[in-house]
């Protein structure tokens, strides 16, 4: 255990921290009815939480890389950790916010999340990595928007700073959408890698590959009867 596996650890750590936020049991809460700011410290915190864990998420890969301790239990703890996070949020917006998080986008990016994963496997059992595209880096940071603003959408509609009113409400149905998007494409443009990569590992096998020494003896020729042989 070093420092960038500890607070790889830390973001695991925020997933039932966060679903104990949002549930109905959270103490620190107005409670479900009340309305406003008096009424928001269960958004506000949840909010601030999953923030914390989604920095955490390029901190620890950072400092793994800095201080040269890129192990094999932070490669394994690292994309569990992002993937229980984003998982556990949208499972849990079903429930909290069914206006701005329907179930089929949640099934759709928890979909996603499994292919990936799924193939991340095999490339890795096939010798090979797939990096990371700008598409992917780009749905991250939708889906941290998304999160919070859907968090904050189940309080408040929209806010009023100073004349200047901040549709929240808006905001959160825009960034679901277009995180669901933006998943499906950069699915597609992993998948498109994958197969590049994949087709040309097989070549490669088929080149090489070697001949199995059979232990079945081979079946004799029928010997020619006398007459015929001249």
């Amino acid at each position: 255990m070093n420092l960038p596996n500890s607070i790889t650890m830390s973001r695991i750590a925020c997933v039932p921290l966060l679903i104990w936020i949002l549930s109905p049991a959270f103490p620190f809460t107005g409670g479900h009815g009340a309305v406003g700011l008096r009424g928001g410290e269960q958004e506000i915190i949840a909010s601030i939480v999953f923030i914390l864990a989604a920095i955490t998420d390029g901190l620890d890969g950072y400092l793994a890389r800095r201080r040269k301790q890129i192990t094999t239990m932070g490669m394994l703890l690292d994309p569990l950790a992002d993937k229980l996070m984003v998982t556990a949020a949208y499972i849990i917006l079903v429930a909290y916010n069914p206006r701005v998080v329907p179930p089929w986008i949640a099934v759709l990016v928890i979909g996603r999340e499994f292919l990936v994963s799924g193939l991340r496997s095999i490339a890795a059992a096939e010798g090979f990595t797939i990096e990371a595209s700008e598409i992917g880096k780009l749905k991250t940071v939708i889906q941290i928007v998304s999160v919070v603003a859907a968090i904050l959408a189940h309080r408040w509609d929209y806010w009023n700073w100073g004349g200047y009113i901040v549709g929240v409400h808006f905001i959160a149905v825009t960034a679901i959408y277009w995180m669901t998007i933006v998943s499906i494409i950069s699915a597609v443009d992993y998948f498109i890698g994958f197969w590049k990569k994949i087709d040309h590992a097989s070549d490669k096998r088929r080149k090489r590959r070697s001949f199995v020494l059979s232990r079945k003896p081979k079946p004799m020729p029928p010997a020619e009867h006398p007459s015929r042989i001249t």
